[in-house]
């Protein structure tokens, strides 16, 4: 979560949203607290909301972390869940909307992740990187939007490198060799999703997350052999 004008960035936007990162101790402060409860959420709006009603309840999801963002201008946190909603948002819209809402949710949450790496590159287990890395590889280029595989490959290093076991990491990074079609290069990072211990409190994304690796890496080894 290669682009097709239309349907790859659906896609696209679908698989970023579907991020969730860690917020490590939930309970440290109220801005983690909140933060929390954006992923309890999301993970409801991802995976237990019918697909007709999924724009409404991102949309109010959305609305919700940028109160949140507004309210603590100078955490990280917040930012880097708004930009993760916001894609959710966009991967659920439908129909026509799609071609003239979508982007722009994608453009702000691009904007709001380079911020919060200004405020915190490492928050959050260095989850500024690993999304943008999803957006940039995504997200098509030229006149139609900011992807960047260059970028995208850059942002994906500085992921792996902060975060070698984060479960989204490896998984982005895989998942970014299958689309630039360097299959074995995609593997060893696919499977490392299987291999890695359940996100503590997250058994929903944990498990969403090693099944999208499992279809990832059956696909990269069907190249292969």
């Amino acid at each position: 979560m290669g682009y097709k004008v239309k349907g790859r960035f659906m896609a696209a936007a679908i698989a970023a949203f579907m991020m969730v990162v860690p917020v490590g101790t939930a309970s440290a402060d109220e801005v983690a607290d909140a933060v929390h409860g954006l992923q309890t959420e999301w993970g409801v709006a991802n995976y237990k909301t019918a697909e007709k009603q999924k724009e409404a309840v991102f949309k109010a999801l959305v609305d919700k972390a940028a109160a949140l963002t507004a309210a603590h201008p100078q955490r990280a946190e917040p930012k880097i869940w708004e930009a993760i909603i916001r894609a959710g948002y966009a991967g659920a819209m439908g129909g026509v909307s799609s071609l003239f809402n979508a982007m722009p949710q994608m453009e702000k949450g691009r904007d709001l992740l380079l911020e919060a790496e200004k405020i915190d590159a490492k928050a959050m287990n260095g989850s500024v990187y690993t999304t943008l890395g999803s957006f940039y590889y995504m997200v098509p280029g030229g006149f139609i939007g900011f992807g960047d595989k260059g970028k995208a490959a850059v942002y994906l290093s500085k992921a792996i490198e902060l975060a070698p076991e984060d479960m989204d990491a490896n998984y982005f990074t895989g998942d970014y060799w299958l689309e630039m079609k360097k299959y074995k290069q995609a593997i060893p990072y696919l499977e490392k999703v299987a291999s890695l211990p359940d996100v503590a409190d997250r058994p929903l994304y944990s498990q969403g997350r090693k099944a999208e690796a499992a279809a990832k890496l059956a696909q990269a080894k069907a190249k292969v052999h």
